[in-house]
């Protein structure tokens, strides 16, 4: 008998997480009510599933009982069931007879204060999970070969670092940067805060290991001119100096940065007496001025209707061309304007706390009360002192925040990931998987996809490198099994209406010469949508089959219609 064959031995096992969903409902007695459903024969509470107790407690279970269906009910899957999957296929059990019922986020947590409520609603989902479990079947993974190079799109400080690391790794890796030069936003920068290191040493730096490793090749005044494909066996086509050139690579990195934005119609902004940090950078650099009151405004341009974001970086850029004026001219008045003060950590709260020292004045303004700039002087409402103040200016420096690239959207249809509102691209998610798109082999880092500062550039294309470099340093990899099928058997039901094709956010489906429909495996991700709306139902999606789905229906005893 095969797996699929077998009668069910199901083993479940309640996680009391803590006190995340102990403390709130009985964790004993829903091991003691799992004891009497369908199929299983074998139930277990513990206090933490995911620890290295509990994780032997289910080999122990899958031993001891032959269980050939295991059940984990706790907190979220999008955490953990990767790692229970890999426990139970330890023992032998494919790990697609797995199945995970959250009773953490999706009933403790949000119905803390109904906890007898939260008790029944624990056993449903089980009883839920354990129907389901019965109907599941054994998946294998997909097994696709993985080509050993990557390509880095932009070439700033975070692509050259993402770059360079996978070089030195001994990867084949081409950058990408639409510039003459490499560089980014770097090329621009005086010093860098907070140790006032020479931007340019940096980046001479940068380009020199660049230039003298025999695995990068640089492209620039580039352009990703298309990229078809998917994890492994991307192919794209770069048009360089107005020739076209084809790649095939295994993984993508998107480190495109941000831009400036230019504040026209922001306080006067003329570009000679009223200018940006970023042009204030090259003056000091080139050492072309000798301001004698210097006013810098915060927030321009942003944290307001049209972006209301924090740029991250403004406020850091201040201080550091605060004390460059300082230090050049002791003498020099230098008054920051803002809204709030963002100096994250120890080293940049010392920062600031050095130009207070070096006499540089803080004065806070309100949203609603914003500084008028006149020709000589501004006129602003001091909120510590509730008056208003005029201070003289023969320089006023706006700091304006980074956006997106106009160009981010036809990138991102290119490689099929997101944007979030402000046009930055789209992490698969914060906290857990910051580097990587929700799409298999694409990776980003950098102002890409939120402005960051230089050193978080670094530490970003790093990580990003890492990621990567767990794709191409095999041979093939292995992506998703749970995905969408047309079983030959139901090729007489599909019409061609093509629907599938035009829902699908991965474009996994085609038409093939045959002019049959066509999925892709290893592009899909089991998101269900083209099996939703097949108007003949001829699409099944692994793992989540309508006898599975309906199976947890009915265990809940509800109508089907």
């Amino acid at each position: 008998m095969n797996e699929k064959e077998e009668e069910p031995r199901i083993g479940v096992f309640v996680c009391s997480c803590g006190s995340n969903i102990g403390g709130l409902i009985d964790v004993k007695a829903l091991a003691e009510y799992a004891k009497n459903l369908p199929n299983v024969v074998f139930t277990e509470d513990n206090l933490y599933t995911c620890s290295e107790t509990g994780l032997a407690q289910i080999k122990n279970g899958i031993k001891d009982h032959n269980l050939n269906r295991v059940i984990v009910a706790s907190c979220t899957p999008r955490t953990h069931e990767p790692l229970f999957r890999h426990c139970v296929e330890e023992e032998g059990v494919n790990e697609y007879l797995f199945n995970f019922v959250n009773i953490r986020d999706q009933n403790t947590w949000c119905h803390q204060k109904f906890p007898e409520e939260a008790f029944d609603k624990a056993k449903d989902l089980i009883r839920m999970g354990v129907a389901k479990a019965s109907k599941l079947e054994a998946l294998e993974n997909i097994t696709v070969d993985a080509t050993p190079t990557a390509l880095i799109i932009g070439g700033g400080v975070s692509g050259m670092t993402a770059a360079l690391s996978l070089a030195n790794q001994g990867f084949e890796t081409h950058l990408i940067e639409r510039e003459t030069e490499l560089g980014g936003r770097l090329k621009t920068l005086y010093k860098l805060f907070p140790n006032d290191q020479d931007a340019q040493i940096l980046l001479e730096n940068l380009k020199k290991n660049v230039e003298s490793n025999k695995n990068l090749k640089v492209h620039t005044s580039s352009q990703v001119k298309n990229i078809e494909g998917f994890i492994g066996n991307y192919e794209v086509r770069v048009e360089e100096n107005g020739t076209n050139i084809d790649l095939t690579i295994g993984v993508i990195v998107v480190a495109v940065g941000a831009s400036l934005l230019t504040p026209s119609g922001y306080f006067g902004y003329d570009g000679n007496i009223r200018i940006t940090q970023h042009e204030l950078e090259s003056k000091l650099q080139n050492n072309e001025i000798q301001p004698k009151d210097v006013v810098m405004i915060q927030c321009v341009g942003s944290r307001n209707e049209e972006r209301a974001y924090c740029s991250n970086v403004c406020c850091m850029t201040a201080l550091k061309n605060s004390l460059i004026i300082k230090e050049t001219n002791p003498e020099t008045n230098v008054t920051i304007l803002f809204r709030d003060f963002y100096t994250p950590g120890t080293h940049y709260e010392d920062y600031y706390r050095r130009a207070r020292e070096e006499g540089v004045i803080f004065i806070e303004y309100s949203p609603e009360k914003l500084p008028i700039v006149e020709e000589k002087q501004i006129k602003v409402h001091n909120e510590y002192l509730g008056e208003d103040m005029i201070i003289p200016y023969d320089l006023c420096v706006l700091s304006t925040p980074l956006v997106s690239n106009n160009d981010n959207k036809a990138l991102a249809q290119m490689i099929k990931v997101p944007l979030e509102e402000n046009g930055f691209f789209l992490e698969a998610h914060v906290k857990l998987r910051p580097m990587d798109f929700a799409t298999d082999g694409v990776y980003v880092c950098g102002s890409a996809k939120w402005p960051v500062d230089i050193t978080e550039s670094i530490s970003q294309g790093y990580a990003a490198a890492a990621r990567a470099s767990r794709i191409i340093s095999h041979d093939t990899i292995e992506v998703e099994g749970a995905t969408s099928f047309l079983p030959e058997y139901n090729k007489s039901l599909c019409t061609g209406c093509e629907v599938c094709i035009k829902v699908c956010p991965y474009n996994a489906i085609i038409k093939n010469d045959k002019d049959e429909i066509e999925i892709t495996q290893v592009l899909c991700k089991g998101c269900g949508l083209c099996g939703a709306t097949c108007t003949n139902h001829a699409i099944i999606i692994r793992h989540f089959t309508d006898e599975q789905i309906l199976s947890e229906i009915y265990a809940y005893g509800g109508k089907v219609v």
